[in-house]
């Protein structure tokens, strides 16, 4: 749930503020940001809009939230959402957005991170998650940019296969995969066949004789 009390709306001179300094970040840092960039953010941001109108969240803060949910991998390679808070708030003060809605916004990234998020997350937590999940989830996402996930964080393949599958087998066992019942029905087909990709490939990294042919081909 939102929080009483708090201001419900952000300036639309903030949200655009934010945008522009966040897409000037990702295009600076275009070079470490192969997965998280802007290309990432943009899309997220577009989602996140999109499922917010629908679930009655408050789509400014949803809006802010998507643009600066992942600065945190400008902070720290590999990191979680919590590493950005430092720079996420500087950025929200730059832009004039007060004190307790930049609060919120910074709660509802950590409240919509995959690794912990749960059934019972507040509105505008599952708008902002269901974008960024749905990003994960796109059939396109192994295939064209997985490789620069890999590249980004500095893991192995092992390593990214153990993270989707153990963040995002229970909720989607558990029928929290996505929160909007429009992106359940309209995505949920991809999730299911991403989760077993990503299954059979830690499966296939345990053949010795894989193990060999990705090494002769690194």
């Amino acid at each position: 749930m939102s929080t009483p009390g708090l201001p419900s709306t952000v300036e639309r001179s903030a949200v655009t503020y934010v945008e522009h300094r966040v897409r000037t970040l990702c295009e600076r840092h275009a070079k470490r940001l192969q997965f998280h960039g802007w290309h990432h953010v943009s899309f997220v941001r577009d989602k996140a809009v999109e499922f917010a109108a629908v679930n009655g969240s408050d789509v400014s803060v949803v809006e802010v939230a998507a643009l600066v949910h992942d600065v945190n991998y400008l902070v720290r390679r590999n990191s979680t959402a919590a590493a950005g808070s430092g720079l996420r708030m500087a950025i929200l003060a730059d832009a004039g957005v007060p004190d307790p809605v930049a609060e919120w916004v910074d709660a509802l990234v950590d409240e919509a991170e995959m690794r912990t998020r749960h059934r019972d997350i507040s509105r505008e937590a599952q708008a902002l998650s269901d974008a960024d999940t749905l990003f994960k989830a796109l059939p396109v996402t192994p295939v064209v940019l997985a490789h620069r996930y890999l590249a980004e964080n500095g893991v192995s393949l092992r390593e990214l296969a153990d993270k989707i599958v153990g963040e995002q087998r229970d909720p989607h066992d558990e029928g929290f995969y996505f929160y909007s019942p429009a992106a359940a029905a309209a995505y949920s087909r991809w999730a299911t066949a991403n989760l077993e990709l990503w299954q059979c490939i830690k499966e296939s990294l345990d053949d010795p004789t894989v193990e060999r042919l990705l090494t002769a081909v690194a």
